[in-house]
């Protein structure tokens, strides 16, 4: 997937991606869109994809389709102060490892993918969930007896094995200086732009139909440029 250029999403394809996945669990949307941005491979290989090369690939799949650059909020969480940020999405992007798998704490281990994460999402007990999710994700050993520091070094080799699967940040909050990390959810961004895009298109839709009579899909046919022609006549 690397070094191929990312198809963008027309606009067909945002309300379609958006009438399927509105009633899916956040983890099902994940594998929607990943399933566009990788249309070679089979719906059901997306959710076993590593992490990481799910968050790339939806994050190619913004930049193409609603550009690079993302403008976010976060708040301090020693002040409360929201802090305006912008996100370059390349720059987030970590090289992949190259090894598919690694060893830590007597374990031989693969990198997470979607399909793990949703088997322990019901989990309210962080700790539980990490040592269910480290279960599925180990090739060779026993890990149920592990200690909480040699948890946390599965944890570390895993994150190292798969940079891209938990991208973070750096925060300086301007008004006290504090310094931390903001996590960003790939999948989430996506969708929420799917989504404003796809509400969007649904009013150009509507007053194009009734001004003209066009159908959805004549009008969703009509390049953009030329759609806001149109709105701009009828808006007038």
């Amino acid at each position: 997937m690397e070094g191929q250029r990312m198809r963008a999403m027309g606009a067909a394809d945002v309300l379609a991606l958006w009438e399927r996945g509105a009633p899916r669990h956040a983890l099902d949307r994940c594998v929607l869109l990943a399933g566009f941005a990788r249309p070679e491979l089979p719906p059901d290989a997306v959710a076993d994809l590593p992490l990481g090369e799910v968050t790339a690939s939806l994050l190619r799949l913004r930049e193409a389709s609603f550009g690079a650059r993302v403008a976010a909020h976060a708040d301090c969480e020693r002040c409360g102060q929201r802090l305006a940020l912008m996100l370059e999405l390349p720059a987030l992007l970590q090289p992949g490892a190259a090894a598919l798998d690694t060893e830590a704490a007597g374990l031989r281990l693969r990198a997470p993918s979607l399909r793990d994460l949703a088997a322990v999402a019901h989990e309210a007990d962080a700790e539980r969930a990490a040592r269910r999710l480290l279960a599925r994700c180990t090739l060779q050993g026993d890990g149920g007896g592990l200690s909480e520091a040699a948890l946390r070094d599965a944890e570390d080799a895993l994150e190292a094995l798969d940079p891209n699967a938990d991208l973070a940040f750096a925060l300086r909050c301007e008004a006290c200086g504090h310094e931390s990390t903001a996590q960003l959810d790939a999948g989430l961004l996506l969708w929420d732009d799917v989504e404003a895009r796809a509400r969007a298109l649904f009013g150009e839709v509507h007053a194009l139909a009734h001004a003209y009579g066009w159908s959805e899909a004549e009008i969703l046919g009509l390049s953009p440029a030329r759609r806001a022609a149109y709105l701009a006549m009828v808006g007038s």
